[in-house]
Formats: structure tokens, sequence, C-alpha cells
């Protein structure tokens, strides 16, 4: 007899499924990986990596500021916070230009660049007026202000440049006419050769050698074409042959690439070799703050041109890595800030102020390695000196009000309030909803309303 014993018929068994296909896991590496994949493609990123980098590297730079000027300022029969207390005066005043340059809109940058342009011509020419003008280790470049405080111009001749060639090219670009190369070189390249013949005229071979890094990086953002870069890259290159030729100087200076002992008769090479064995004597973790032994005379130009050797004996090379680090991020937003935008102009300024930060890093961690000849230059945001730092804080809030243009950064700091004090969208027109309360005062309140009825 078939079927059940209630007479219902019997319930067939459900189709079995086939077997899900798992996924394979992904390993610890690949989870990390695709975390900070994620977290790069975030809209802030390049704006939390501006502003936290350059701000590590301007506190590490006071730090490493004052251990590294301390005996400097004792031999001169100053106090030893001299140097620091000096620095840190140009670091608060170069934040309040930081954050007025992070706050101004795009027009006011454009409308800004003529006349610092302007200002910064005045200035490298005046540098050349006898009585005016100070020489500083044989080059003529500075301008006194009274007492302990000079100026270099033509620190702000690279800001200058950097602004005044982003309008310009930016300019032509609305107008199409980038196509032609006439408008491409005239006046960009005629400018930087005006900014550069001044900043010869006082021997200045390193703040030349970064202008002109800025301008074929602004001639490459504009799409110059192949044999028209070649050809300002060859001129360039001669007439920097024929400066160093004839400068027994700058020869010495070439000479010096990659020595590891003090050459008899050549006096320039001391400091490149001091220079090594101060990074040689820090070892993994250094030989700890303030520690250092290549400071007390050995070292010339410690807390200045040389700051990252003295940075590597004290904190060895966790800390010189640390600082590479730092600029390669501050590189990086600067990168995808241009990259990303759709502003002419914004494009260009990006570059040239990521160009002119990258560059000088470049030019004088090279230095202190003994890859590249000493150049006189400082490290961006890190070493000693007013007149390099306020130029630079002021390119960084460019970059930081760059990057807080972008569409989606813009939106993404738009959705966001203050935690505390926000109100509820309720009620219509301009009336305003109930104070947001936390957990326990609304339960509060939700028995008490309970019992009364």
């Amino acid at each position: 007899m078939s079927g059940s014993r209630t007479g219902r018929p019997p319930v067939q068994g459900a189709a079995k499924r086939p077997p899900a296909q798992r996924l394979p896991r992904e390993s610890p590496v690949q989870r990390a990986c695709t975390r900070a994949r994620k977290a790069w493609d975030r809209p802030l990123t390049a704006y939390y990596l501006i502003l936290g980098g350059s701000v590590l590297i301007i506190v590490l730079g006071l730090v490493m500021v004052y251990s590294a000027s301390q005996i400097t300022a004792l031999q001169m029969s100053l106090p030893g916070s001299y140097f620091f207390r000096k620095q840190l005066l140009a670091a608060v005043i170069g934040g309040l230009l930081l954050f007025a340059a992070s706050r101004m809109p795009v027009k006011l940058h454009r409308a800004l660049a003529y006349p610092i342009l302007a200002g910064a011509v005045f200035l490298m020419a005046l540098v050349q007026v006898p009585g005016i003008g100070m020489a500083v280790n044989g080059n003529q470049n500075w301008i006194s202000l009274g007492g302990s405080f000079q100026i270099q111009p033509s620190e702000f001749g690279k800001l200058a440049l950097v602004l005044w060639g982003a309008d310009l090219i930016a300019r032509k670009q609305e107008k199409r006419l980038l196509t032609q190369w006439k408008h491409m070189l005239v006046p960009l390249v005629p400018v930087a050769f005006l900014l550069l013949g001044l900043i010869m005229l006082g021997g200045d071979m390193g703040t030349a050698i970064i202008l002109t890094a800025i301008l074929f990086g602004l001639l490459w953002l504009a799409g110059a074409p192949t044999r028209l870069f070649a050809g300002v890259l060859t001129i360039a290159t001669l007439i920097g042959g024929v400066l160093i030729k004839t400068s027994p100087n700058r020869m010495a200076r070439l000479a010096c690439i990659g020595a590891t002992e003090p050459k008899a008769g050549v006096a320039d090479c001391w400091q490149a070799v001091h220079g090594i064995y101060a990074l040689a004597s820090g070892g993994l973790f250094g030989s700890g703050l303030g520690a250092s032994v290549e400071k007390w005379g050995q070292l010339p130009e410690a807390h200045t041109d040389f700051i990252f050797a003295v940075t590597g004996e004290e904190l060895g090379l966790a800390g010189t890595l640390s600082v590479l680090a730092l600029f390669a991020a501050l590189g990086y937003a600067g990168i995808r800030v241009a990259g990303r935008t759709e502003d002419p102009f914004v494009r260009y300024a990006a570059g040239g102020v990521t160009t002119w930060i990258t560059a000088q890093a470049v030019v004088n961690i090279g230095a202190v390695l003994g890859l590249l000849p000493i150049a006189g230059v400082p490290l961006p945001l890190f070493s000693y000196g007013g007149s390099a730092l306020l130029p630079t804080m002021f390119a960084i809030g460019l970059l930081i009000a760059f990057a807080r243009d972008e569409p989606a950064a813009r939106a993404a700091l738009a959705m966001r309030q203050p935690r505390f004090g926000r109100k509820r969208a309720g009620g219509s027109g301009g009336e305003r909803g109930p104070r947001r309360w936390n957990t326990m005062r609304r339960r509060a309140s939700a028995a008490r309303s309970s019992g009364e009825r």
C-alpha cells in the first residue's frame, strides 16, 4: 500500500543545490594592500597627505635645527637656542601665510601672480645695489633688514615663477595658443632667463638650478614638443657647463662627487666627506637626539645645507628614511592634485610647486649623500632659513587650497558637520529641528512622557 498512514501523498524531497564555489581567501598581505588601495583612492587623501606631511616635516625640522645649531650658536657667543627661536618665529609667520593661502580662492591666487613677480624682480635687482645687498658665503644675494634679520629675494623668485608661469600658460591654453612654439616659449622663457640672470649675478648656482627645474616642469606640463623641450634643455646645459667651467669653486665641488676622504689641496671636499662620516656613524637608529659629533665644528653648515647629515647621525637610517617618505608622500599628493583637476591654472601651479619642492629636496639630499655636487640649497621646510621657509609654506598652502577645491574633496568636506551641536532637519521653512541629545537623555524623556500618560 503506497502513501503515508495519514493518507497524504508523500512529500518529495527538494532538489539538491550544487555546492557553492568558495572564493579563495585573501592573505593578510592582500587584505592590507586592498585596504591601502581604497585609502589612497579616497577624495581627501591628497589633502591629508599635504597637510600632515608638511606639518611633520616642519616640526621635525625645528627639532633638528635646535639640535644641530646649538654648537654653532655657542661658538658665535650666542644663546644655544638662538637659531631655533628665529626658525620658530619664521615657522609661525609661515603658518599664517599657509593658512591664508589655503583659504584664498583660485582667482585671488591668479591675481597675485603679477604683483609677486614684480616684487621679486625688484628685490632681486636691489640685491646688486652697493650698500643694500649683502654677500654671504661668497654669494651676493641677501638684503639686510636690520639687526640679525636678512632676506634672500631669490627664494621668492621661485614662488613668483610658479604663479606667474601657471597663470600665463593657463591663459594661452584657454585661447588655444599653445600649439604654436612661439607662444609656448614667449614670454615664459625670457622672464625665467631674467630671473636666472639676476640670480647668477650674485653667484648662486644652486637657486638657479631649482629655478631651471621649475621652468622645465612648466614646459613639460604645458605639453612642449620633445624637440622644443630638448632644445631648451641643451641651451641650459651649455650655459650651466660654461658657468661651472669658468669657476674654480664649482669645479672643485664637481670633483668631490663620491669622495670618501678629504683630497689634498681641495678644501671643498671637507664638507662632503664629513657629511658622509655623519651618515655612516648613525647606524640604524642613530646615536641619539643631540648626540652628534660632527656638528662640533667638523661639519660646516650643519643646521642649513647639511642638516640631513646630522639627522642621519642622530636618528640613524630610520630617521632619514622617515624624512624621505614624508617628501615622497608630499610629491605624490602634489602630482595627484595636478592630475585630477580640470582647471588649467591649478594643474600648472600644483605641478610647478611639486617640481620645486621635489627637485630642491633631491639636489640637497643628493649632495649630502655624495651623489651630486654641493649646490648650497636648503632642504625644503626642514633646514634653517626663514627666507626659504616662508615662500615654501605659502606654496604648501596653495597645494592645500587646490586639494580642497577638487569636486570630490569639496563634496566630502561639505558632508562633514560639527559633531557637537548638530541640528536635526525637521519642520518646514525656517523651522529648526530639536537638538540631538545622547541616548540616555532620549530614554529618560521617553520614560517620563509615558508615565505622565
